[in-house]
């Protein structure tokens, strides 16, 4: 196996997240400037490109056309994830910063693609707590808050017009849906449903009169269905899948059609309505022969399209496609420094855990390896309340080109599987959710897969808890651990969660645990006061302005594993918050986990 340089993983790519312009005349998307990633325009057909923006201190976090002259785009500073707003011309000029507030998060709610002036967003500049709704001039700046949040509303909806016609409200446990016919009428309550069962509105009929949903009332699956919003019904299920979740609902603007679904079972699957949105996935997926292949953005005529290609083994590229010419020009491989036949495959897999559930994951064996009696890390994903894909991951294909296999699981409490699947997570931090980890361990020891002595666990976030858990819990089971930006101390995470996420608190206390009604259960289940145990070698990194899992849990897991003696090589990087994203804060922390994970892994065996 020929060994990769672990930037050719970690740097950034050379041209990602293309945008096509409303007409189609042009082409945005983001290359690296002063190792920052910025924004470029290209007129289709042209080499020549413009760069319309200047950031050094951190990469554009993401951007969208605001109409075919002018481009909108995010900023935070440090990682602080207090989200900015600004605009600039495609010619780079008449850059403007629409929302220079302080300690302000920025919100779209929709960019109203039929107004060239202006687009509507959410902003808890009033109260920190809260998102009001604010119409915003796109060139000057000006602002008006066009509804006030009486302090429930988690969530704003607009009709096809522009109209702001909807919104969600939470307690805490219990969401409600409020309607009103037009912006003159005041918000009615229509729905409530406790916080496990809901319906969740994407986007209005094309005639304005019901919602498309997702919903799980009545179902264990989220299916996709359209609400009666006035009379707080569901009309009728669009799709519905036994085996995993539907939210993604796939439509034409200009035709009004809805053209299918797509969801994830072992990798994404389509189910289509429409013909011509059929035809146009078939026509695409013959020309690109084994790749994944997605529509990644239209025109506003939709005759012209952006697509994206990936794998397990490639970044993938950028393709423009003229629908009426049948024309298909690659614009940009992502990483084209990296060779697929070097990478690794990223296979499905499954196992049975202790009580007889079901678990899902992906497995990524060293190519050319023997398949037998590998070092392993174990990567379980952050959130708790998401999952892993099967596609493209660097950190997976670093880690199998150094020579170890990676498993992934989608333990209990992940999403995708259903609304049971889900709540046989709740409150089982470090206990039945860990015990799925585990039981991912045993079953690669099992299969001769695994080393017994040379398995190393590594996560970020709530996977960085997972670190720390199966240290302390499991502490013979894992050669070294290595915690990115994860949770020590779920008493401090609860007391330090940010302001705008206050109004889920409840639900928190209820998925978690309440540090008052479960106070010895988060106890139980909190690494940091279980240090006695631990006793594998860990490496901990972690951002200074991350807003979401604080310093502070990384500096008390250190501090108390300092105490017993234990030496914690440390890494904090002062302008970032949660997980590096400058790519040179990429480069230092993973050169030192490669050097961590092979002086405990590798050299031990030799």
């Amino acid at each position: 196996m020929q060994l990769i340089s672990l930037e050719d993983f970690f740097k950034n790519p050379e041209k990602t997240s293309f945008e096509l312009s409303p007409d189609g005349e042009y082409l945005a998307f983001l290359s690296p400037w002063k190792n920052r990633l910025n924004i470029m325009v290209q007129k289709i057909g042209e080499s020549e490109t413009t760069r319309v923006t200047s950031a050094e201190e951190r990469d554009i976090a993401g951007y969208f056309w605001a109409n075919s002259n002018r481009l909108v785009f995010l900023q935070d500073q440090g990682g602080d994830e207090n989200f900015r707003l600004y605009a600039v011309d495609r010619d780079g000029k008449n850059l403007k910063e629409l929302t220079p507030f302080e300690k302000v998060r920025v919100r779209i709610i929709d960019d109203l693609e039929d107004n060239e002036n202006e687009m509507i967003i959410g902003m808890n500049h009033r109260n920190k707590e809260i998102f009001d709704a604010y119409r915003l001039n796109i060139n000057t700046g000006e602002l008006a808050m066009i509804a006030e949040n009486p302090g429930n509303i988690s969530g704003w909806l607009t009709d096809n017009e522009g109209k702001l016609r909807a919104a969600v409200t939470t307690d805490g446990v219990n969401t409600s849906i409020l309607y009103r016919k037009t912006e003159k009428d005041a918000f009615k309550t229509i729905l409530t449903t406790n916080f496990k069962e809901t319906i969740s509105p994407l986007f209005f009929t094309f005639d304005n009169q019901f919602v498309y949903a997702v919903s799980n009332i009545g179902r264990d699956k989220d299916s996709v269905v359209i609400f009666d919003i006035e009379n707080g019904k569901i009309k009728e299920t669009v799709y519905e899948n036994n085996d995993v979740d539907v939210s993604n609902l796939l439509r034409s603007k200009k035709r009004k059609v809805i053209t299918g679904v797509s969801f994830f079972r072992e990798k994404r699957e389509y189910v289509f309505f429409d013909e011509i949105r059929k035809n146009l996935q078939e026509t695409l997926e013959k020309k690109l022969p084994g790749y994944e292949v997605a529509l990644a953005g239209l025109n506003k005529a939709e005759d012209k399209a952006l697509i994206r290609t990936y794998s397990d083994k490639s970044r993938g590229a950028y393709y423009f496609y003229d629908l009426n010419q049948d024309k298909l020009v690659k614009l940009s491989e992502i990483s084209p420094w990296l060779d697929e036949n070097q990478l690794s495959d990223m296979k499905p897999v499954e196992y049975r855990s202790r009580d007889g559930l079901v678990i899902k994951g992906y497995l990524t064996l060293p190519k050319g390896m023997k398949s037998e009696n590998l070092p392993v890390v174990i990567n379980p994903h952050g959130g708790p309340w998401a999952r892993d894909y099967w596609g493209f991951d660097p950190e997976v294909q670093f880690l199998a080109n150094r020579g170890y296999a990676v498993l992934q699981m989608n333990f209990r409490g992940s999403t995708g599987y259903g609304r049971k699947f889900w709540e046989l997570g709740f409150k089982q931090w470090g206990k039945t959710m860990q015990d799925d980890i585990t039981d991912g361990v045993n079953w690669l020891i099992a299969q001769k897969i695994a080393d017994p002595k040379r398995i190393a666990i590594y996560g970020g976030s709530y996977g960085g808890y997972a670190v720390l858990a199966g240290l302390a819990f499991t502490p013979d089971l894992y050669a070294c651990g290595v915690d990115y930006v994860g949770v020590s101390n779920i008493f401090t995470l609860l007391e330090t969660l940010p302001p705008y996420w206050e109004l889920g608190r409840k639900m928190m206390y209820e998925m978690i645990g309440d540090p008052e009604k479960d106070k010895e259960l988060l106890k139980a289940v909190s690494p940091v006061f279980h240090v006695d145990k631990m006793k594998a070698p860990l490496f901990v990194a972690q951002g200074a302005n991350d807003p979401r899992v604080k310093k502070s849990e990384s500096d008390q897991i250190v501090e108390a594993l300092k105490k017993r003696g234990i030496d914690v090589p440390y890494m904090v990087k002062d302008n970032e918050g949660h997980g590096f994203h400058n790519e040179e804060n990429r480069f230092d922390f993973y050169r030192e986990m490669e050097k961590f994970l092979s002086k405990h892994l590798l050299e031990q065996a030799n």
